[in-house]
């Protein structure tokens, strides 16, 4: 026999998968210090999401977003990735003698600590409330989100302190014309908070936690038991001649002291926070600095090294354990006691609701758009190892079965992203207006002019995203952690960390379940539909199916047969929920959901394919439609299947040849 048996270090090796960049830019100059790279991007979905979104002036920041989908696939900051992703954090609550340590307790990577300088940095929170007049005419909020798409990924877990930093900046712009009242010094400490949370300096920059889950509620926030009582003036006094005044940055102390427990507190590492407190009138929304300043004031002025950091401590906070979580392990997560701790009213006290409702709108829009980045980079996984893969003497890429699945998996990934980024572009309507940043864009005739049904579709449409996009983002993660087979099960740390689709796929299954789990979004629908002082009663017949029918009046009727049929599961959301008691719609809120997401994904996705033409794209329209029908089989298909399988290998690859060429012309 003349075979020779394999080894260690022969035999047949399977060629690495290379990722080329998600996004390319055609407007990088490389003459400038942009990079000279201009390889095809390989998500195909979010170079239209930003052609539908954003003026045909737009180099500023196409060829930012050009540089970041770059730096994402550095390997010096892969090796950040790879160092926070296998260095988890560390909870040291005791001194060497038994103390409990109020100094430094938790411990992080340096790694962890470089992604989160390399964020700010790139403005991937701070690019949102930019004042530059470049920005003037752009959707901040499509460029935000569209950096985020690109970094969260290789950013391992910082984009959850990120996105609580964007709430927290969010909800503190609403007050920071806010008199002082009767908390001296509130506008100034709000000011410098503001400044730090949209900073794009590593060493001025802020992120923020968001304390709210306690043991006895999750979501249910009604059992808060951390309370807030006023500090007296004999109280403020005592702290401050004992030092302890003031927080780590100089700012005074807030006059409320907070007492409690909070059983689920994520990105405890960051210098701040938001939290829900009872005070005498109700629950309340509370500033607070995660550290103070200790020691007397006296003894610091005789320290001889003036340029010595004061010495601080953390603010009346005591990291009780660290949460051992399934995923997001790079993220500290922890149980935190509060005894004492120094903070600031924000807003009126007992309406802490409706001030953190704020934070929880932009949190949930970072969960949509966090399954849509992962499931992103999924799929770019599965692109680069079917192109080199063989199986039974042939690549996977030439596969019609192979093909076919990863196609239809990729029209569920465009409709997940289009909905999600619908979602973006109507936030960032709300926050500038619609002659700003839609009217000289594709989009003009998808995004409502009117801001109060703007508000109105949002806040609609804003918990179906977070529950139907992060439910298929991990649908879709699973099937491509099959599509690499055993490699797609393994924690493959090697290479950057470039192809462990299991660890996304883990840190994508909290998902679901942060902010609120499906079952809570649905609630959260139905509140919308039961409320009569929302759209005059009725918000499905006098908001979303007015803005349904004039976008798709709009589209080709070339996608007529696709346009009828998400008219009629319009017609069947009517009639799920007409003359249906509030408890019946909670029974049936899953269904409502359902229904919602196949009106607006298929509505945005069919503009999207007239206002930008291709045969991928209609195809891609038809396709999720049809798959969402009730009427729909696969004797529906109008393409022969050796057809079809060109069209779905230019779907899932992104590529093309002559016969789905001449498909285009049809």
């Amino acid at each position: 026999m003349s075979a020779t048996p394999s080894s260690s270090t022969a035999g047949f090796f399977q060629a690495l998968p290379a990722l080329p960049p998600q996004y390319t830019s055609s407007d990088v100059n490389s003459t400038t210090n942009q990079t000279s790279d201009t390889s095809p991007a390989d998500d195909k979905v979010l170079a239209r999401i930003l052609d539908l979104y954003l003026p045909s002036k737009k180099a500023t920041v196409t060829s930012h977003l050009h540089r970041v989908a770059r730096v994402a696939l550095d390997p010096r900051v892969l090796a950040h990735a790879t160092d926070a992703e296998t260095n988890h954090p560390v909870l040291r609550s005791l001194t060497t003698f038994g103390q409990e340590n109020r100094n430094d307790p938790l411990w992080t990577t340096s790694g962890w600590q470089r992604l989160k300088e390399i964020g700010y940095a790139e403005g991937v929170v701070a690019v949102a409330y930019s004042q530059s007049p470049e920005l003037a005419h752009i959707n901040k909020r499509v460029y935000e989100f569209g950096l985020g798409h690109l970094w969260y990924v290789t950013g391992t877990m910082t984009g959850c302190p990120m996105s609580m930093t964007d709430g927290a900046a969010t909800l503190l712009s609403k007050h920071l014309r806010d008199a002082d009242g009767d908390q001296p010094g509130r506008v100034r400490v709000c000011e410098e908070a503001y400044r730090r949370l949209t900073s794009r300096d590593p060493k001025y920059a802020w992120t923020s936690g968001q304390w709210m889950t306690e043991r006895s509620g999750g979501s249910d926030v009604s059992g808060t038991e951390t309370l807030a009582t006023r500090l007296t003036a004999a109280q403020i006094a005592r702290d401050e001649e004992e030092g302890r005044g003031e927080d780590a940055v100089g700012m005074p102390l807030g006059p409320w002291k907070i007492d409690g427990f909070k059983w689920f507190s994520s990105a405890t590492d960051s210098e701040m926070a938001v939290l829900l407190a009872r005070t005498e009138n109700g629950l309340s929304a509370f500033y607070m600095p995660m550290r103070r300043r200790k020691g007397n004031r006296l003894a610091a002025a005789n320290i001889v090294n003036l340029e010595a950091p004061p010495e601080t401590e953390l603010n009346g906070v005591r990291i009780q354990r660290l949460k051992n979580k399934l995923g997001t392990k790079s993220l500290p997560t922890a149980e935190l006691e509060l005894r004492g701790a120094r903070a600031w009213l924000i807003g009126t006290e007992g309406r802490g609701v409706a001030e953190i409702a704020a934070v929880l709108n932009i949190t949930r829009l970072y969960t949509a758009a966090g399954s849509v980045g992962n499931w992103s980079r999924g799929l770019a996984i599965c692109r680069a190892y079917s192109q080199v893969r063989k199986v039974r003497g042939g690549l996977l890429q030439d596969n019609p079965a192979h093909l076919r699945w990863m196609a239809e998996e990729t029209v569920k990934y465009h409709a997940a992203a289009h909905f999600t980024f619908f979602g973006v572009a109507l936030q960032g309507a709300l926050e500038q207006s619609h002659g700003a940043v839609a009217v000289n864009t594709k989009a003009a005739d998808l995004v409502p002019s009117d801001k109060t049904e703007i508000a109105l579709l949002l806040r609609l449409l804003l918990p179906v995203m977070k529950a139907q996009v992060s439910v298929a983002s991990v649908g879709g993660l699973r099937q491509c952690m099959e599509c690499l087979g055993g490699v797609g099960y393994c924690e493959n740390n090697e290479d950057g960390g470039l192809l462990n689709v299991a660890k996304i796929y883990r840190d994508n299954l909290v998902n679901p379940i942060w902010e609120g789990t499906v079952s809570v979004m649905a609630e959260d629908v139905v509140r919308v539909l039961t409320d009569k002082r929302l759209g005059d009663g009725d918000v499905i017949s006098n908001i979303l199916a007015p803005w349904l029918q004039r976008v798709l009046a709009s589209c080709n009727s070339v996608l007529k047969d696709e346009i009828s049929v998400v008219r009629g599961r319009l017609e069947g959301l009517k009639n799920l929920i007409h003359g249906k008691s509030k408890h019946e719609l909670l029974y049936r809120g899953r269904e409502v959901l359902d229904h919602l997401e196949v009106v607006v994904s298929g509505t945005v996705l069919l503009y999207d394919a007239t206002v930008n033409p291709s045969f991928v794209a209609q195809d891609i329209a038809r396709r999720w439609v049809q798959l969402k029908s009730s009427n729909s089989s696969e004797s529906e298909r109008l393409l022969p299947w050796k057809d079809a399988v060109r069209v779905d290998k230019s779907i899932f690859l992104g590529t093309s040849d002559v016969a789905t060429e001449r498909l285009e012309k049809l």
